[in-house]
């Protein structure tokens, strides 16, 4: 077994680095500073970190297929045109309530955008509650709601055999799985998969490897967990320098590699000067697992 190894790639000081998305083609790591209101692209070879600021708070971005990426912005879903460095709309949800945005999204292994709502936080995980729903972006353009009464809609993955959607919703504690149709993405009976202990603070982004187990940014956990989804047991803990950890995604040759972002929303000097790598984007090596690379918007 290899020693695992943490470290910071990326000092980016987000306000809430999120949603990354590691692009096998280039070497880049995509990911999103939601409250910053950045799409950022990090080449690992170079090291060099290219951006674009975005109209409102951005929750995901996802790579499309037919080139440029879509992100789940304020409440819209937009082409965005990396080159250019802007945005068109393709469509908009909940128009009667203005103080909502997307939060977490990702792509099914058929190439639909999911993502979720939540309310405006007051201050980090103090919020109108019940606000959100979950969505899908079709390659048709429509948009399907699968449920509401989400408070933090978050974290999402699909199981190897593509019949389980994994998700979050952070105030509840726990990671959750709905059956799932890979024919037309519905989904249903909803059951609890794992619920988090006391001091491994809130479950926030989440990614599968390729043995099928779950990895869990806790925020406010300073750590990445490894669950069991069959058993509801949790395997692994990796610590991270920083509490507010958001999210994870595998990445590198062969997707060795779990890449982890953070935030420093919410911190005063004081506690970002206790943790000065806080916002910033982590890679731990040496776990001894792989990941499988992401899906592309389809339409």
């Amino acid at each position: 077994m290899s020693s695992i190894k943490v470290e910071c790639v990326v000092k980016a000081s987000s306000s809430i680095g999120e949603g990354p998305v590691w692009e096998e083609k280039d070497g880049t790591l995509l990911f999103v500073d939601i409250s910053g209101q950045r799409i950022s692209r990090w080449n690992a070879e170079t090291k060099q970190t290219e951006s674009m600021t975005t109209e409102k708070f951005v929750g995901a971005v996802v790579p499309r297929r037919s080139g440029g990426y879509v992100m789940a912005e304020g409440t819209r879903f937009a082409a965005v045109d990396w080159e250019k460095k802007t945005s068109t709309t393709i469509a908009c949800v909940e128009a009667d309530k203005p103080n909502n945005r997307f939060n977490d999204g990702k792509v099914d292994p058929a190439g639909r955008f999911f993502a979720g709502t939540m309310a405006m936080e007051v201050q980090p995980t103090v919020l109108a509650r019940k606000e959100g729903s979950l969505y899908t972006l079709h390659p048709d353009h429509t948009v399907v709601k699968h449920f509401d009464q989400v408070d933090i809609s978050n974290g999402l993955d699909w199981s190897l055999d593509h019949r389980i959607l994994y998700y979050i919703d952070s105030l509840s504690f726990m990671v959750e799985a709905f059956d799932y149709d890979i024919q037309t993405g519905s989904i249903c009976n909803r059951r609890k998969v794992y619920l988090l202990e006391k001091d491994e603070g809130f479950p926030d982004g989440m990614c599968i490897d390729a043995e099928g187990k779950l990895w869990v940014a806790c925020y406010d956990g300073g750590r990445v967990i490894r669950i069991d989804p069959q058993t509801g047991t949790r395997m692994q803990t990796v610590t991270l320098p920083v509490d507010k950890t958001t999210s994870c995604c595998f990445g590198g040759r062969d997707y060795c590699d779990l890449y982890v972002t953070s935030a420093t929303q919410g911190m005063d000097q004081a506690y970002r000067a206790k943790q000065p790598l806080a916002g910033g984007v982590f890679r731990v090596t040496g776990l001894g697992v792989k990941g499988i690379p992401p899906n592309a918007f389809s339409g």
